[in-house]
């Protein structure tokens, strides 16, 4: 028995005809055995919510620019093979590339690049935290500048609630400033990155009939290149990969090809078994995976308000959603349109795409991501 959901339709709408990696998008398997879709979801939310762990790793040694150049530059290698293995293209009209090239600044070399400064300064688990505001900040810039929403009550709502979580991470009766506070900064601006990307994605870009893959290549592509100008003007030439230590090396690897390449296709994969919208909500786990990464890896340690923060900035982003107090069809309406620009579940290594977005940074997310 088969669902045909118009929602999820329009969440995959910016693939080639309706397709995800070659399966139609039209329709979504009616309640799917958990054994079929469950394990790829807890394995990506673990890849996504290790990358801060990888980005931490990988700027105890390497500038945040030349870590942020080497990670796209081996995420762009890895979707560009499986670009190859589908016998897909890359994007040829000048107006797609010349929108990329602003998501691609926004959306993946710009904030990748400040959870690598924040992360010299903040735990690794609260590098994670802060990714999960990333559609608190979507939706005022999506209703303000972009319109391509509606502010709501319920919007409002879960606005303010979010707002009530971040400071309370902040922890701001205590008194701001010093490296800390920066860095936290850092790692919220790039947040608000994702949040400037996702809603110009969607305004420009989400309806091409170009695949998920293609775009997100070329995403890559053309931040690997922003990149290669940028870094050495800021941080000098980056060292050679040969130079760098295994830990490290791994780290980058792992950034790139796992939390961009296998993450990719892991998340189309889990959009086809159960579609866009329970796919989207590997988001809530994310963060959980981040901290318990870090306490176990790191030895990493929260104070109690930035937990406690998480959980109000989390209910926040599931009120805004709709995910609280309605019905269950409005909440898969709303749901699947987060799903569609990737502003429910981006980390900060995923490059942003139409359906996924999103970690790494990786999307997508939209992170890392």
């Amino acid at each position: 028995m088969v669902r045909n959901t118009v929602a999820e339709n329009r969440a995959t709408l910016s693939y080639a005809r309706g397709r995800v990696s070659g399966v139609t998008a039209d329709f979504t398997p009616d309640r799917p055995a958990l054994r079929s879709w469950l394990p790829g979801f807890v394995a990506l939310a673990a890849i996504w919510g290790s990358s801060f762990l990888f980005i931490k790793i990988g700027v105890a040694e390497l500038h945040p620019l030349h870590l942020t150049l080497y990670r796209v530059a081996a995420g762009a290698l890895t979707l560009l093979v499986v670009l190859a293995v589908l016998r897909d293209r890359l994007p040829r009209e000048p107006r797609v590339w010349a929108h990329l090239t602003v998501v691609a600044a926004f959306g993946v070399a710009l904030p990748f690049t400040l959870f690598g400064y924040g992360e010299q300064r903040v735990e690794s688990m609260l590098a994670g935290i802060w990714n999960a505001t990333t559609p608190l900040v979507v939706l005022p810039l999506a209703v303000l500048v972009f319109r391509t929403e509606r502010l709501t009550a319920r919007g409002a709502v879960g606005l303010g609630l979010g707002f009530a979580g971040v400071m309370v991470v902040l922890g701001v009766w205590q008194g701001v400033g010093g490296a800390h506070f920066v860095g936290q900064l850092m790692c919220f601006g790039a947040a608000a990155c994702y949040g400037l990307a996702i809603p110009y994605q969607k305004k420009f870009i989400a309806g091409s009939a170009l695949s998920g893959v293609s775009l997100s290549a070329a995403q890559l592509l053309v931040a690997a290149v922003q990149l290669a100008v940028v870094a050495p003007l800021v941080a000098g030439p980056p060292p050679l990969p040969t130079a760098l230590s295994p830990k490290v090396f791994a780290a980058v690897l792992a950034l790139g090809a796992l939390g961009t390449g296998l993450a990719f296709v892991i998340n189309l994969r889990n959009i086809r078994i159960v579609g866009a919208t329970t796919a989207s909500t590997v988001t809530y786990l994310i963060p959980v995976f981040a901290v318990l990464i870090g306490a176990v890896v790191l030895d990493e340690r929260l104070t109690w308000h930035q937990p406690v923060g998480a959980l109000i900035v989390l209910l926040g982003v599931a009120v805004s959603q709709g995910l609280v107090g309605r019905g269950r069809g409005q909440v898969r309406r709303r749901q699947a349109s987060y799903a569609s620009d990737g502003g429910a579940s981006l980390p900060a290594h995923q490059p942003l795409s139409p359906a996924t977005a999103v970690p790494g940074p990786p999307a997508p997310g939209p992170a890392g991501h």
